[in-house]
């Protein structure tokens, strides 16, 4: 179900074509990692343990072929892709077009009806349980990436209607990321515990992710308890940077790797601190650490890599981060452009986009899983792959004249109102 390679649609219609496909769908879908949610392996307790549950869980990852209807593996909305959609929707009200303020109002109630339950706070978790090598988490368990998600979707929707619903559950959410996941040894080891508050982890995405949130919270309200954990949490994983500019996944052995979306998560994440706090400390890393992410995750024909020093799978998920932390870091291109024409980090960005249509786009409104070295694998993932795709097309869009930047727009009535749409 290719698009004919000389027809491919722009940036404006393949989004409007994603959005009509994600929403037609009603924001559900499959997952990489949704194995466990099969009935057909919850009917057989053999198979109720670590190794069989990892097994099917890479199984159904790795297959180019989808065989979860096979195994009973419901379609589900995930907060996070929930939160991803609203955020890519709030940078692009047009791809709503006179229902916008409707759309953002229904996505706000399903982020509500989808919260972990948990009564002291606004927290959110996966749509199925997964298997980590030593626990299992279970399904809707809160986790600091969802809630860090969800809650930078909700300041997003504050900041555009000033409302004040998105900004007491946005407060709550961080106030669950500090209260429940910070922690600290010593002077200067400091974190959040992922995938669960027992697991002191070192994980540096999710040390500049959760620091990112709180320091925006912090800039909204003021509350001074939330700064000090973020920035000690955020010099200890600046200070993992290695001398090439990259970070390692994370503190352990088996963490060693560097790869593209994570280490987009990290520039991003002090890139937001350092715009919300007005601080230039983290200059010197996000310089060093871009640099080594604009040389070593691109190929000369605008393939993203997933590993810095190799190439397959190319994954979505690097395609639209790719083009998110481009553009996010347009500034910093090398080149002196010249007047009118886009900054080379910005032309990098539709060169990858360009790329992704040609080898990952279906004409049916959706973008395949991965590029593998023999083949591709065409599944279609609702949080992983089109939640992602439909934000960085919007960031696209914006950057190339098609949203005006936040500060000049204003969401209609009726999405200025959706914060009053569900009691909290």
């Amino acid at each position: 179900m290719n698009a004919d390679r000389n027809s491919l649609p722009d940036v404006e219609t393949a989004a409007r074509k994603l959005f009509a496909y994600c929403r037609a769908n009603d924001w559900a879908g499959y997952d990489p990692y949704d194995a466990l949610n099969s009935r057909l392996f919850m009917a057989l307790p053999v198979l109720q343990s670590r190794i069989p549950q990892i097994a099917l869980t890479q199984l159904l990852k790795r297959s180019p072929i989808n065989v979860r209807g096979l195994l009973r593996v419901e379609k589900t909305q995930n907060p996070k892709g929930m939160a991803l959609f609203l955020s890519a929707l709030l940078k692009a009200p047009e791809l709503g077009a006179n229902q916008t303020g409707e759309i953002v109002a229904s996505l706000l109630e399903r982020l509500v009806a989808l919260r972990s339950p948990d009564p002291r706070y606004w927290c959110w978790g996966y749509s199925f349980p997964w298997q980590t090598r030593t626990i299992l988490v279970p399904r809707g368990a809160p986790n600091l990436v969802c809630t860090m998600f969800v809650g930078a979707a909700l300041l997003d929707l504050y900041e555009l209607g000033q409302q004040p619903q998105p900004l007491e559950m946005a407060v709550s959410a961080a106030e669950y990321i500090l209260h429940e996941l910070y922690w600290s040894e010593g002077r200067e080891v400091a974190g959040f515990c992922y995938p669960l508050p027992s697991q002191r982890s070192h994980v540096h995405n999710a040390n500049f992710l959760a620091a990112a949130l709180l320091c925006r919270v912090y800039k909204h309200t003021g509350q001074e308890k939330f700064l000090a954990p973020a920035l000690r949490a955020a010099r200890y994983s600046a200070a993992k940077q290695r001398p090439d500019g990259s970070w390692p996944y994370g503190g352990s052995p088996k963490q060693q790797w560097v790869d593209n979306f994570h280490t987009g998560y990290n520039l991003g994440g002090l890139h937001s601190m350092a715009r919300d706090l007005g601080t230039s400390e983290f200059d010197g890393a996000i310089r060093k650490g871009f640099d080594f992410y604009k040389a070593h995750f691109f190929r000369d024909d605008g393939a993203p890599r997933y590993f810095h020093n190799r190439t397959y799978p190319v994954d979505i998920h690097c395609v639209a981060q790719s083009i998110i932390t481009l553009l996010e870091f347009k500034d910093l291109s090398p080149d002196a452009a010249p007047e009118n024409a886009a900054p080379e980090n910005v032309r990098l960005a539709h060169s990858v986009f360009s790329w992704a249509m040609n080898n990952m786009w279906d004409d049916r409104g959706f973008f395949y899983y991965r590029v593998l070295r023999l083949g591709k694998v065409r599944t279609s993932y609702m949080r992983w792959s089109q939640a992602w795709m439909l934000l960085a097309l919007a960031e696209l869009m914006r950057a190339s004249g098609g949203s005006p930047e936040p500060a000049q727009k204003r969401l209609p009535a009726q999405a200025d109102r959706a914060g009053d749409a569900v009691q909290v």
